[in-house]
């Protein structure tokens, strides 16, 4: 609502012409609906769609009717960013802005050239740190280059310490305060708990216990990851991650042999929690329930077990495309046949309103914190009056456990296990 009132304000003081949203790819319809319903200005919406051939023709099809708003998401952005820049936007919106956040890569970097030919910018994020205050850097590259250096190695070394191998790891952070000063300097901070009346969010963690074939492969699992870690000279993260993923799938139920082309259902344990947490829950007829999953082995098992169930649902991985997301979402809203909603977390967890439900259930847990928090707040937005629930299926004594402990201290789990990773698979 801010943004669509920013954007009318300069369009009627004759200040821009010409506005480009960028937005995950799940959220890119949600804007078009968002200004038609707020805007009371003259505006055309155009959400760019199709091939990238077929997005370039959209964009030098826009009308002068007008505020000319253009939405795209990030990906296709740094595919036609000549067309971008040749279609020259006054203002340029970044929504979910975290999606910048590494200054290494090719799409943070086209940003930064696209913002420095838009007169105004607007950056939207409800995580602009996640994981480390350096996360801020390439966010403010594009939104005010002259608030930090212009150098991504001058602010890192302004604002932490190195050390570790070679040098390369962050070991502490420093000059915070004014971090957070020069930050604020541009920027509007809300908090949910100050500008919403939002009721109160509680977890619940629900514990099943690996039978016993399935806990065999798993001790097999992690004597196998650690016997091939301990193989490389050089310990990364990425390394670590593959191992622990293996682990992690086979806590869902499902495990791919070497030899194998597809996973097969070596655990019901989980699923098993889930069937009787659901059956609870769907007593209340006028509760509705979200089901994240990482995994697509996982989601199709939670399907299967809905249609024996005969419950109504609808479900979003990466496959589905835009248009059937948005009707997918519409229908869990306000269809009261539809009674649950499955997700794959990353395709879902950003910009999609789901407060139809009560009630998140996590299956499995990606590992990133910032994914994790914004998948909890699909379902406590503004509009949400019950007390919200997050439930969490946890595999006793597996890396389940560490996972969820890592994201209730607000740690990304990629950047916290290099040094200790023997105490993953201990």
């Amino acid at each position: 609502l801010t943004t669509v009132a920013v954007m009318g304000r300069r369009y009627l003081d004759g200040q821009i012409q010409r506005a480009l949203v960028v937005a995950p790819l799940s959220v890119v319809p949600v804007w078009g609906k968002e200004i038609a319903q707020y805007a009371d200005f003259p505006v055309t919406v155009t959400p760019l769609k199709g091939s990238s051939a077929q997005k370039a023709q959209q964009l030098q099809q826009t009308g002068n009717n007008g505020l000319s708003v253009v939405v795209i998401n990030y990906e296709s952005a740094r595919l036609i960013e000549a067309e971008l820049h040749a279609w020259k936007p006054d203002m340029i919106v970044l929504d979910e802005s975290q999606r910048i956040k590494n200054p290494q890569a090719a799409q943070s970097k086209v940003f930064h050239r696209l913002g420095t030919k838009a007169r105004y910018r607007m950056i939207l994020t409800g995580t602009p740190i996640g994981n480390s205050p350096l996360d801020i850097w390439s966010q403010y590259r594009f939104l005010a280059p002259d608030i930090f250096p212009s150098s991504f190695y001058a602010f890192r070394n302004r604002y932490a310490t190195m050390g570790g191998y070679e040098g390369r790891q962050v070991i502490a952070y420093k000059h915070l305060d004014e971090l957070t000063q020069k930050a604020h300097s541009i920027a509007h901070r809300a908090r949910k708990e100050d500008a919403l009346d939002l009721p109160e969010y509680t977890d619940q963690t629900l514990y099943c216990t690996l039978e016993p074939e399935a806990r065999k492969l798993y001790k097999k699992l992690k004597r196998d990851a650690v016997a091939e870690l301990e193989k490389d000279k050089l310990i990364t993260a990425p390394r670590i991650i593959t191992q622990m993923l293996r682990l992690s799938q086979l806590t869902g139920g499902f495990l791919r042999a070497d030899d194998e082309t597809l996973p097969r259902q070596v655990s019901k344990a989980k699923i098993n929690v889930l069937k009787e947490a659901l059956e609870d829950l769907l007593a209340d007829e006028n509760r509705k329930v979200v089901i994240f999953a990482r995994f697509l082995p996982e989601i199709e098992a939670i399907c299967t077990l809905l249609g024996e169930m005969i419950v109504g649902y609808r479900m979003i991985t990466g496959a589905v495309n835009v248009t059937r997301r948005s009707e997918y979402v519409n229908d869990f809203q306000t269809d009261p046949n539809v009674r649950v909603f499955v997700a794959q977390t990353r395709t879902a967890g950003l910009g999609i309103t789901l407060h139809a439900a009560d009630t998140a259930i996590f299956y499995s847990l990606d590992y990133s914190y910032v994914d994790y928090q914004q998948a909890r707040d699909r379902i406590h937005r503004a509009g949400q009056h019950r007390p919200c629930t997050a439930i969490h299926l946890v595999a006793e004594d597996t890396i389940d456990e560490t996972v969820f402990d890592a994201l209730r201290k607000k740690q990304n789990i990629a950047e916290s296990i290099v040094d200790k990773w023997k105490e993953v698979f201990a």
